[in-house]
């Protein structure tokens, strides 16, 4: 499975964790939605999408979790009969990242992307820009580098 990616820093360790975890579709972006990498989707619209979802996601549990006094949570994990989903955040240097993880029960388990994640985890934050050279995550122009961030992640 190809791994695509717009910051070159996240392509080694999601590359490694694809193949080990055995993850049939995998997304890093921001919190905001910004996509650094992803693996297995091929239409931009899809990528889009979930990047979107999952940053709601994320921003919604952890305002339940504001709510309850808690720490917000560290990852969610939701299990169908085929597919199972993780969405977990952590910290880099470049900033707070989330990983979007679809995998497929009968090929691999919440055990192995679990334990992979934290290797990717661990890399990602090995790998990352320093905080200097973190990029504004809502630019003035977001309309172009949304679309030079699709054309990079689909080879267009």
């Amino acid at each position: 499975m190809t791994v695509r990616a717009v910051e070159t820093w996240t392509l080694d360790p999601l590359t490694t964790y694809v193949v080990e975890a055995g993850a049939r579709l995998v997304l890093l972006m921001t919190p905001a939605g910004q996509v650094l990498a992803q693996s297995g989707f091929l239409r931009a619209v899809d990528v889009m999408s979930a990047s979107a979802l999952g940053a709601a996601i994320m921003a919604s549990t952890t305002e339940l979790a504001r709510q309850l006094g808690q720490i917000p949570f560290a990852a969610l994990n939701h299990q169908g009969q085929r597919h199972g989903v993780l969405l977990s955040g952590f910290g880099t240097d470049r900033g707070p990242l989330i990983v979007l993880v679809v995998y497929e029960l009968d090929a691999s388990s919440l055990g192995l992307v679990q334990l992979f994640l934290e290797q990717l985890v661990a890399d990602l934050r090995a790998a990352s820009p320093k905080t200097g050279a973190t990029r504004k995550v809502l630019a003035a122009d977001f309309e172009r580098e949304l679309n030079e961030s699709l054309n990079t992640l689909f080879g267009r």
